[in-house]
């Protein structure tokens, strides 16, 4: 008996964190806000001098890169990020709808507590594999400077992974004018 309500157990635990991302524009609006943070907290920082040889007349060669545009930034923006969303778990909001969110306190949360260190192990896998999908195609994207802080969102779940049904509004209103 003991066996067969430790399997139901199992069972169910299972299907509800699989449950969880049902949801992948959720889960991907997650992401995308927790990489606005970064970038929204991001400080000033010089460019990188990577002048390092000397030429015959004593003179530096080599580059001077805009960091704004550098490698090293984008790899220290993502680098970290799905670290970072074990500090999400899954709400109930009401009967049908859940939202992510930022926890700051584990020790307060209304919800069971392994269910949502579960949830949070779950939204960071997903992460990886977002990332893994879209990130060569985000690290461009920082490095030419085209996401800033309030795109971020459309950008990721709409433009390069789909996780949010393809189009996206602006995209949408451009259509609805021609047709008018």
């Amino acid at each position: 008996m003991a066996r067969y309500l430790l399997w139901l157990v199992f069972i169910f635990s299972v299907v509800s964190v699989a449950a969880c991302i049902d949801d992948k524009c959720a889960a991907c609006n997650a992401v995308a806000a927790e990489l606005e943070i970064q970038l929204s907290e991001e400080k000033p920082r010089n460019h990188l001098d990577m002048r390092y040889r000397l030429d015959s007349k004593g003179q530096r060669q080599g580059k001077v890169i805009d960091y704004r545009m550098s490698e090293l930034r984008a790899v220290e923006l993502l680098d970290g990020l799905c670290e970072k969303m074990q500090d999400y778990t899954l709400e109930k909001i009401d009967s049908s709808k859940r939202e992510w969110i930022k926890v700051d306190d584990w020790d307060i949360l209304s919800i069971d507590k392994q269910e949502a260190k579960a949830y949070s192990k779950d939204i960071s896998s997903y992460c990886g594999r977002l990332l893994e999908e879209t990130e060569d195609e985000l690290t461009e994207l920082i490095k030419k400077g085209s996401i800033k802080v309030g795109d971020v969102s459309k950008v990721l779940c709409q433009d390069l992974s789909d996780q949010c049904g393809g189009l996206s509004d602006r995209h949408l209103d451009d259509e609805d004018d021609d047709e008018l």
